[in-house]
Formats: structure tokens, sequence, C-alpha cells
């Protein structure tokens, strides 16, 4: 099962005129000391600040499949003095670098992307502690200048039920910025 790549990939320095990352990073409760998974984490747009913020004691997990991309985020690491970032070249669908590890597991605008978005959901199951957090920001499904086709993305709806058919309870979908929501979801208490 392979993640489709649609070539809907942004200018970092332009990105961050429309998405503020460390807003967003902020109201997801990155912390010091936690661990957080960036599936689908490319360059590090949001891994690279998670790792500043979650400290020497904590841990990042970046996940993807374009080896290129995580060289070019292990390179701005290091140049950037961080060291607590563990890059995982794989497939989301395959991927599983620790169980019951993560405070978080993150999509940053890449759900979408995936070839079995089921099959990665359930993966994040397994990556989050109890009480961790699952956060999907994602494209708004509306006619816009950027972002990757509108038939290929999930409305606040539709990426709700999809989360929530992966037994997680959804907590909250808020606007972020002028093109993408913010979904929080939890396990149930039980799990």
């Amino acid at each position: 099962m392979k993640e489709k790549r649609m070539g809907h990939e942004h200018d970092p320095t332009e990105r961050l005129t429309w998405q503020d990352r460390d807003q967003i990073l902020g109201s997801i409760g990155v912390a010091e000391g936690e661990t957080f998974v960036d599936i689908g984490c490319g360059d590090g747009f949001f891994a690279l600040p998670a790792a500043v913020l979650v400290g020497p004691t904590g841990v990042v997990y970046g996940i993807d499949i374009d080896e290129g991309r995580l060289t070019r985020l292990s390179v701005q690491a290091r140049e950037q003095g961080i060291w607590n970032i563990r890059l995982v070249r794989g497939e989301a669908e395959e991927t599983v670098p620790c169980e019951g590890c993560a405070d978080i597991v993150f999509f940053g605008t890449c759900l979408h992307d995936f070839a079995d978005p089921v099959t990665v959901l359930q993966n994040a199951r397994l990556m989050l502690k109890p009480g961790g957090v699952l956060v999907d920001l994602d494209w708004k499904k509306e006619e816009m200048p950027i972002g990757p086709p509108l038939r290929i993305r999930f409305s606040e709806q539709e990426a709700a039920a999809l989360i929530t058919g992966a037994g997680f309870l959804v907590r909250e979908v808020v606007p972020s910025g002028p093109y993408c929501y913010l979904l929080t979801a939890a396990l149930p208490s039980d799990d």
C-alpha cells in the first residue's frame, strides 16, 4: 500500500505566511518531555519546531516515504543543533516505530494522501499512550488557490467519521488559518 504523492508541496517560507505552526503546536499542547510522532513529516515543517518544544528529554519521530525529504530534515536538524528527532523511512500503512509511546500523533495536511488511511489510523492507535492525542491538520474541502485537488480532500465531517470509525473520540474541530482545519481526537478512556 503506497502513499499517493500529489505534488502539492509548498515553499516553507511562503507557507509561514498562511500557516502558523507555532500557534498550531501550542494549541495542541506539545510540551517538554513528550513524544511527538509526525506522520508524513516531509522536510520537517512541524517536526523541527516540535523537537524544540519537547526538548532534550522528549523525542520526535518523523515518518515519511521520501528519503530525499528525510535527508533534508536530518541536515536541517543538525544545522540547528537538534538531536532528538528519529527519522523513519517507510509507508505509514506499514510503519509503527514504537507502541504506546506517543503523547501526540500528528498528521500535517497529509491524511488524504494515504492509500489506506484506515490502516494508518489503526497504526496511530498503536503508537498512542493512554491519554494521548491524535491531531489531523488538513485542508478544508473547498476551492482555493493552493493545496491538493478538491476531489481527494476530506471535509471536516468526512475526517471526523474516518477517525471515529478507527476507534477515536473526536474532541474538537476548529478552523486553522485560511485553508485548513484542526481536528483533535483521543482514544476512549477504557483503551
